[in-house]
């Protein structure tokens, strides 16, 4: 699919993962910005299990799609056949049906797949040995099988790396989000971290300009593997003290715990939990606490590539700090309204004022709602 032949028809495509961080940005980009050239459909895993490859066949078969985006994984913390069958055969199957129907696939990868280090190039990566996590594991094998039928069956693909991911509408706290809740709920006492530990972060309202980017192209971006992360990296620990001093907090305290006392911390309460599961009480860690070793560690990934691409950023001056005002008012808002924290100072929230009548002069509110705002859409009028 060419930028010439994608502006001589409305194109159709298929996004799997419409639910998640970057499945539900990319879904709402393409309904927003693109709606009279790209039609992009979302099937919920009801509808349509990467797992079950008849699915993906009829699925596909029926709607017969332009070009596939692939964003779905399994939890971090999954067990191994939930992360083969989700991560790995659920890429394969996606890229079997892609490669015989001739199409684009757009497959979302992890900057997990890399080493700890710094400035990180596309061409680095893990080796696969049974020793690493589920879900390293699963998505070092999708990206070599993606590799492997490029070569081999002709599947026109891009792989696109993403770092530690932030943006609004993440509905299930995780990532830089669970971090950002660990302090917003005062449950990080202490920094768990070292100094000058460095990692590199992904703008999730950047990223549709780039998936739609790379559509549009395929002749540049096919057959590679591309970094999507902000150019200048971050340090973590400063990163978490800015954080709380927008939360108006005192916690976390800026003590560096050290990574021996981190792990066995860990494992008691992994012992403890465990001992409270035999007597029917359910509990369990955060799953991103897999990573605890990247916390005492830097990986910092090379966007040179992205730069030297034709890809033009559409909001250069846009970091994880410039956004944290916005992530802060959106995320404890939406946190509060879920009854999930209740101990920050509620003056970091600007006052809504609806909300606020809602709460404090109902009857005051619905007189002023049924003066101003009970006629009949005009737009609609007509139909």
């Amino acid at each position: 699919m060419t930028q010439s032949n994608s502006s001589s028809k409305k194109l159709l495509g298929v996004l799997i993962g419409g639910s998640g961080l970057i499945g539900g940005t990319l879904a709402h980009y393409f309904k927003t910005k693109t709606a009279d050239n790209i039609e992009l459909r979302a099937p919920s895993s009801k509808k349509l299990s990467i797992r079950n490859a008849a699915d993906i066949k009829d699925y596909l078969k029926r709607v017969r799609p332009d070009f596939v985006i692939n964003t779905a994984i399994a939890s971090i913390g999954a067990d191994s056949q939930l992360s083969f069958e989700v991560n790995y055969i659920g890429t394969l199957n996606l890229a079997r049906a892609a490669a015989a129907l001739k199409i684009p696939y757009i497959h979302i990868s992890s900057a997990s797949t890399l080493p700890n280090g710094e400035n990180l190039t596309e061409e680095d990566c893990l080796p696969i040995v049974p020793k690493l996590n589920n879900y390293a594991k699963s998505k070092l094998m999708a990206e070599e099988t993606l590799k492997y039928m490029h070569k081999t069956a002709g599947l026109d693909y891009t792989t696109i790396r993403l770092a530690i991911v932030y943006g609004e509408h993440d509905h299930k706290i995780q990532g830089f989000h669970r971090l950002f809740f660990s302090i917003a709920d005062e449950s990080m006492p202490l920094l768990f971290t070292k100094k000058n530990i460095l990692h590199s972060y992904s703008n999730a309202n950047k990223f549709p300009y780039f998936v739609h980017h790379v559509l549009q192209n395929r002749e540049e971006f096919s057959g590679e593997t591309y970094h999507f992360a902000d150019k200048e990296p971050v340090e973590l620990a400063n990163l978490i003290l800015t954080i709380r001093s927008y939360l108006e907090l005192k916690s976390p305290r800026e003590i560096y715990v050290p990574y021996p006392m981190a792990t066995f911390g860990k494992n008691i309460l992994e012992f403890l939990l465990k001992g409270l599961s035999r007597i029917g009480l359910k509990g369990g860690l955060p799953p991103e606490l897999i990573f605890l070793e990247s916390f005492y560690k830097t990986q910092t990934l090379s966007s040179e590539k992205l730069r030297n691409s034709s890809f033009i950023d559409p909001m250069p001056n846009e970091t994880i700090y410039t956004k944290l005002p916005e992530l802060v008012v959106y995320y404890l808002k939406r946190w509060t309204h879920e009854n999930l924290i209740s101990t920050f100072n509620e003056t970091v929230l600007h006052s809504d004022a609806m909300a606020n009548d809602f709460e404090q002069s109902p009857v005051e509110l619905i007189d002023t709602i049924h003066q101003d705002s009970t006629k009949p859409f005009e737009e609609l009028l007509d139909l």
